[in-house]
C-alpha cells in the first residue's frame, strides 16, 4: 500500500466548469445503445422485476374492470331493478379495488427495493472505477463534477429504471386494455374518441425534439454548481484571507443562475406540453358526451355504455400524461447516463499488463536507466536519467522548483510511466509487475499530511488494518507521536475532523509517519515531508524521520538542504537532467548549483 498524503486541487473555477461543459457536443435525441446499457443495470434483478410486472398486470386488469362493472350496474341491474344483482356488482367492484390496491402495493415495494439495490450497485461500481483511474485523470477533472456523476446522475438513472420502467409498462398495459375494451363496447364511438390521438402524437414529437438538449443542459449546469461549490469550500481559508468573499459569491451566483435558467427552460417545455395533454383529454370527453349523448337519445346506445366510455376516456389520457412525464424522466436519465458511462468507459492510463506478476518482498534496489518523461508530447520533464539507489540507502533529490523531482519519484510507484527508458525495483521493470504489489512495498509521505475522518488509531492502522493497539502505540512511539496523542481528549480514540483541522500540521505529519512505520515499507519516498513545518517542529520531525528511514531504501525530495546533509547520496536536478551528484561535502566543494542553493538558504536563514 502506498501512502499518498497530499491533496490535489482542481485548478478550475465555476466559470471554467461552465466553459468545459459548453465545449462538449450533444448526442442524438434518442440513443438506443445508451438505453440498452441502462437497462442492462436491471439484469441482475430480473426476477424481482418480473414479479413486479406480474403484480402490475394484475393491478391494471382489475382497474380496467371497474368501468365495465359500472356499465353492467346501470344497464342491467339498475335498469332491471335487480337489487341482488346490483349488490353483487358493487361487491365485485370493491373486491377489484382491494385486489388492485394489494397488487399495486406489492409492485411498488418490489420496484422500490430493487431500485435502491441498483442505485447502490451503480454508485459502488463508479467508486471502485474511480479508485483505479490513474492520477492523471484526477488531476485533470474537477472533484465536484465527479461527485455530481456519482450522486446526481446516478439518481436520475435510478428514477428511470424504477418508476420509469413501471410507468412505461403499466401505462402501456392500461392504454392497450382501454382501447380493446372501448372497441368491444362500441366501435364507432371508440374511433371518434381516438380522433385526438394524431394531435397527441404531434405534441409529443414537438416536445421530444426540444427536451433532450434542455435536460442535458440541466445535468451540465448542476455539475458546474457542485464543482464550484466544492472548490470554494475547499479554498475557503484563502478566500477569507484575501477578503474575496464577494468575488467568490459573484462567481457562484453566475453558475447558480445558469443552472436555474437551464431548469426553467426545461420545465417550460413540460409546462407547455402537459397542459396540452390535459386539453386533449377534455376534448375527447366532450366528443364522447356529444356523440354518445346523441346516440343515446336516438336509441343507438345505452346510458351505461356512455358512462363507461367517459370513465375509460378519463383514464385513457391519464397514462398518456404519465408517459409524457416519463419522457422527461427518460431525457434526464439519458443525459445523466451519458456522463456516467463516459466515466465508466474512461480507462486508466496506467494499467497492469496481462503478463504482470506480483512483486515479492523487495530489498529496495532502485534503478533509472536512461529515463525520460513527458506530460505533453514535445515538452520533456525528465531527460536521460541514470541513477542507482542501493538497498537501505538514502538518496536525496534537490533542485530548483520545476526541475522534475516529484515526477522522478512518481515513476517509481507507477503513478506515471516513463516515456523512454526503464525504471527497475530489485531488477524488475515496474511495468511488468502488478501495481498493487509494487505499491504494497512502497510508502509515501508528502508535505501535505492527509488524514481520513475517523479515529487517530484508524488513521495509523490505515496501511495495516489488522494491527493491534499495542502495535499502533509502538509505531507512534517510534514516530515520536505517542506523547501528544495521549494528551488528546480521547487518546487514540480521538476522532479526527475533516481535513484534520483539530490537529496541527506537525501533529498530522507525525501521525502520517507513524502510519508509514506501521506499514513497514521497504521503499520509502519522502516528498517535501518537512516543507510545511516550522523550524522548531522540524527538529522533532527529523528525529521521527530518522527512525523511519533506518534500514529502508529512501528517496527524499527536499527544498531545505539542512534536512538532507546526512543522506548517503545527493542528486541535483536542473531542467529535468542530473547535473550533479555526490555527498553533501563533495557537492559543496564543487562550487556548482548545489553550492549556490546551499548558500542562498544559508543567507536566508
Amino acid at each position: 500500500m502506498s501512502f499518498s498524503l497530499g491533496s490535489v486541487g482542481s485548478g478550475m473555477g465555476p466559470r471554467n466548469a461552465i466553459n468545459e461543459f459548453g465545449r462538449e457536443g450533444g448526442g442524438p435525441v434518442f440513443d438506443p445503445r445508451l438505453l440498452r446499457r441502462l437497462l442492462q443495470l436491471v439484469q441482475p434483478y430480473r426476477w424481482q422485476i418480473l414479479a413486479a410486472l406480474a403484480a402490475m398486470l394484475v393491478s391494471s386488469v382489475l382497474a380496467l374492470a371497474t368501468p365495465w362493472l359500472i356499465k353492467n350496474a346501470i344497464d342491467r341491474d339498475i335498469a332491471g331493478a335487480d337489487a341482488t344483482g346490483l349488490l353483487q356488482t358493487v361487491l365485485l367492484m370493491m373486491g377489484a379495488a382491494v385486489g388492485a390496491w394489494a397488487a399495486s402495493s406489492f409492485q411498488q415495494y418490489l420496484l422500490s427495493n430493487t431500485g435502491l439495490l441498483i442505485l447502490a450497485d451503480l454508485r459502488l461500481r463508479l467508486f471502485r472505477h474511480l479508485q483505479h483511474l490513474s492520477l492523471s485523470y484526477h488531476h485533470s477533472h474537477i472533484v465536484g463534477v465527479t461527485i455530481s456523476r456519482v450522486i446526481s446522475d446516478v439518481a436520475v438513472i435510478h428514477d428511470l429504471l424504477t418508476d420509469g420502467v413501471a410507468t412505461l409498462i403499466g401505462d402501456t398495459i392500461v392504454l392497450v386494455g382501454i382501447m380493446l375494451v372501448m372497441l368491444s363496447l362500441n366501435v364507432p364511438l371508440a374511433l371518434v374518441s381516438f380522433s385526438v390521438l394524431p394531435l397527441m402524437l404531434l405534441a409529443t414529437w414537438w416536445f421530444s425534439r426540444r427536451a433532450r438538449a434542455a435536460f442535458r443542459q440541466t445535468r451540465q449546469r448542476l455539475a458546474a454548481v457542485v464543482g464550484g461549490l466544492a472548490e470554494d469550500i475547499s479554498g475557503i481559508r484563502v478566500i477569507q484571507a484575501f477578503a474575496r468573499e464577494g468575488v467568490s459569491a459573484e462567481r457562484f451566483d453566475e453558475v447558480n443562475r445558469a443552472n436555474r435558467d437551464a431548469y426553467v427552460e426545461a420545465m417550460s417545455l413540460s409546462f407547455t406540453f402537459l397542459p396540452a395533454v390535459d386539453f386533449l383529454g377534455v376534448l375527447a370527453i366532450a366528443i364522447v358526451l356529444w356523440w354518445g349523448g346523441a346516440a343515446v337519445s336516438g336509441g343507438g346506445l345505452t346510458l351505461g355504455v356512455v358512462v363507461a366510455f367517459l370513465a375509460y376516456v378519463t383514464r385513457f389520457f391519464q397514462p398518456i400524461q404519465e408517459l409524457s412525464q416519463l419522457y422527461t424522466t427518460l431525457q434526464s436519465a439519458m443525459a445523466g447516463g451519458e456522463r456516467v458511462f463516459e466515466l465508466l468507459d474512461t480507462h486508466p492510463v496506467i494499467e497492469d499488463s496481462p503478463e504482470a506478476v506480483p512483486l515479492p518482498r523487495v530489498q529496495g534496489r532502485v534503478e533509472f536507466r536512461h529515463v525520460g518523461f513527458e506530460y505533453q508530447s514535445g515538452s520533456p520533464v525528465l531527460q536521460d536519467i541514470q541513477l542507482t539507489v542501493d538497498p537501505g540507502k538514502t538518496v536525496a533529490i534537490v533542485g530548483p522548483t520545476g526541475a522534475g523531482k516529484t515526477t522522478l519519484a512518481s515513476l517509481i510507484t507507477r503513478f506515471y510511466d516513463a516515456t523512454t527508458g526503464t525504471v527497475l525495483v530489485d531488477g524488475h521493470d515496474v511495468r511488468t509487475v502488478t501495481q498493487h504489489s509494487l505499491r504494497s512495498n512502497t510508502g509515501l509521505v508528502s508535505q501535505d499530511p492527509f488524514l481520513f475522518s475517523g479515529t487517530v488509531a484508524d488513521n495509523i492502522r490505515f496501511g495495516h488494518p489488522q494491527a493491534t493497539l499495542a502495535e499502533i502505540q509502538e509505531a507512534s512511539r517510534a514516530a515520536l507521536a505517542h506523547e501528544f496523542i495521549t494528551r488528546l481528549p480521547a487518546g487514540y480514540s480521538t476522532r479526527i475532523l475533516e481535513g484534520g483541522v483539530n490537529l496541527s500540521i506537525g501533529q498530522r505529519q507525525l501521525i502520517c509517519i507513524a502510519r508509514a512505520i506501521l506499514a513497514d515499507p521497504r521503499l520509502l519516498i519522502l516528498d517535501e515531508a518537512t516543507a510545511s513545518i516550522d523550524t522548531m517542529t522540524e527538529s522533532l520531525l527529523q528525529e521521527a524521520l530518522y527512525r523511519l528511514l533506518r534500514g529502508r531504501t529512501s528517496i527524499v525530495i527536499a527544498h531545505r538542504l539542512t534536512t538532507i546533509r546526512n543522506a548517503d547520496h545527493i542528486v541535483v536536478l536542473q531542467a529535468g537532467r542530473i547535473v550533479e551528484q555526490g555527498t553533501h561535502d563533495e557537492l559543496v566543494a564543487r562550487n556548482g548549483l548545489y553550492t549556490e542553493l546551499h548558500q542562498r538558504q544559508f543567507l536566508a536563514s
